[in-house]
């Protein structure tokens, strides 16, 4: 037998020992085994990943590059909730509509996993993952987070706030929004939060009333504009302080290319994150392919891919401790000083806390954000 067919022979049986070891395995398997049973299955179909949203763009042509594998992307648009329904709708559907993989909001985690619609894969770099953001059983973990920051118009406003309580200040009247309502939007929510854990010195308990109080008094100065902030109000002068997520807003300083010049401020307190978190689907039509390509993202290459998007990857402080993250790439971001007493809210802290401000903003703060 010649070395060509004998390298042949058990690059097939590797790929077979891995696809016997199950779709529910959640060992990671023997990279080059993994590599070659994916490129047996010979695509990876994925959803709700817009080019410019955290890098995917870069990320989706260096994974088809690296390997060989064809990606299918699928409604880019997609919230969390699509992306798990599109989970239940192909069930039994082996074909270039079901999702092998889902990039959610960090509570869709759970509750994809209690109605049996994930599986279990722990990476290779799965110690590396904190464990508060992530299954024990590793059916769900933390990819990447952001943090409230303040997006400024700098041709607008001269001084940048630095601080939640700098917004209460006459010098932005008329100036400050958010980046949706908090009636209803997730991230408008988190930033109420954000704003009363720093007012509150950091008493997660007292957090959400603070946050609500805050704002009222921010609606009463006349400083809170009732308008959800996005780049081109911003740029427009409608809303000169938007609070957003800082990849949202250090995307839109690369977008709109100094017109207007945009400044992104981390405060000093109250510096709370929203975090994403990668699964495999029950029902994967390409279980080893969806298992590397977990392999890609929380490699090195693939946190860095995620950074250069200005989404900080769950093994951001480890990268940075290591000097793994270009200088170039570090010098368009926040110091990362600026991250280092970064708080991730709970489940249950979430649940709390969005029950309270959404049911109270009305009468506590009353502005009606459209």
């Amino acid at each position: 037998m010649n070395r060509t067919v004998l390298a042949r022979i058990l690059s097939m049986s590797a790929a077979a020992g891995v696809a016997a070891a199950g779709a529910s395995s959640a060992c990671a398997a023997p990279l080059d085994a993994l590599v070659a049973a994916a490129k047996q299955e010979g695509q990876l179909t994925v959803i709700a990943l817009p080019h410019d949203w955290c890098n995917y763009g870069q990320l989706v042509a260096g994974f088809q590059k690296k390997y060989g594998i064809k990606i299918n992307e699928l409604n880019p648009d997609a919230g969390s909730g699509d992306e798990v329904e599109a989970i239940k709708a192909n069930k039994g559907n082996k074909g270039p509509q079901a999702p092998d993989v889902i990039d959610v909001g960090l509570s869709f985690g759970p509750t994809a996993k209690a109605e049996g619609l994930l599986q279990p894969y722990k990476v290779s770099t799965w110690n590396s993952i904190p464990k508060e953001s992530k299954d024990a059983d590793g059916y769900w973990y933390g990819d990447y987070y952001g943090v409230l920051a303040f997006e400024v118009n700098a041709d607008m406003i001269d001084k940048a706030p630095s601080d939640w309580s700098d917004l209460l200040k006459s010098d932005y009247k008329n100036a400050v929004s958010l980046a949706g309502d908090p009636r209803s939007a997730n991230q408008a929510i988190q930033a109420v939060y954000a704003a009363g854990l720093s007012q509150s010195k950091g008493d997660a308990a007292k957090a959400d009333k603070a946050g609500l109080k805050f704002f009222g008094d921010l609606n009463k100065s006349g400083n809170f504009v009732p308008v959800i902030g996005k780049a081109a109000s911003l740029a427009q002068g409608t809303t000169p302080i938007v609070v957003r997520w800082d990849y949202n807003a250090l995307a839109d300083r690369d977008t709109l290319k100094g017109n207007p010049k945009v400044q992104v401020v981390i405060p000093k307190t109250g510096v709370v994150a929203g975090v994403y978190v990668q699964a495999i689907s029950a029902y994967a039509p390409h279980p080893n392919a969806a298992k590397l390509w977990m392999e890609y993202l929380y490699s090195d290459e693939g946190q860095i891919g995620w950074l250069a998007g200005y989404c900080h990857p769950m093994r951001y402080n480890e990268l940075v401790a290591g000097k793994k993250v270009p200088q170039a790439l570090l010098d368009k971001l926040p110091p990362p000083s600026s991250y280092k007493n970064v708080v991730f809210p709970t489940l249950s802290q979430q649940d709390a806390y969005k029950e309270t401000i959404t049911k109270h903003w009305d009468e506590v703060v009353g502005a009606n954000v459209k």
